[in-house]
């Protein structure tokens, strides 16, 4: 039995290739989170405050439907969980993906991909929609990282 799993939401790709990396180190199964209604280029130009994710960052309570949902998340113990940095924070497609398990006990690695942001107060943020998980080591990564960094941070991670 698998009990790890890298679950992860990526708009352009960057974090979708990081997610697959570090799934193939840690021989973990993978987990596309993907919104319900697709994210189109125009919803994801963030220079447009009436875009769709500049509407949905604005509002802190706003959540994102997601199109699957993992059966059976119980047998998973550790949770890598990757997003892009929007706004300083993560996507609310990530609160969205944490509320709708139980994640008491298990240990959620968060990694982020950013050109420039850093994790700022993400992982507090992601902190209430999953209160009773135990919340491990947190990095945020360039689109350049190489194999190195990333074995370098699940080490740490593990």
């Amino acid at each position: 039995m698998n009990k790890t799993l890298v679950a992860y939401f990526s708009a352009s790709g960057v974090t979708k290739n990081l997610a697959q990396k570090i799934s193939d180190v840690l021989g973990a199964d993978l987990f596309e989170i993907k919104p319900a209604v697709p994210y189109s280029n125009e919803d994801l130009d963030w220079t447009n405050r009436n875009s769709r994710s500049s509407i949905e960052m604005k509002d802190k309570d706003s959540r994102v439907e997601i199109a699957e949902k993992i059966s059976d998340m119980d047998k998973y113990e550790t949770i890598y969980l990757g997003f892009p940095i929007w706004w300083y924070v993560a996507p609310h497609i990530i609160n969205s993906f944490l509320e709708q398990y139980d994640f008491a006990n298990k240990k959620i690695n968060v990694f982020a991909t950013s050109g420039g942001s850093d994790l700022g107060n993400t992982i507090d943020e992601l902190k209430t929609s999953a209160p009773n998980a135990i919340w491990g080591k947190s990095k945020r990564f360039s689109a350049m990282a190489n194999e190195n960094d990333i074995a370098s941070w699940i080490n740490q991670a593990r």
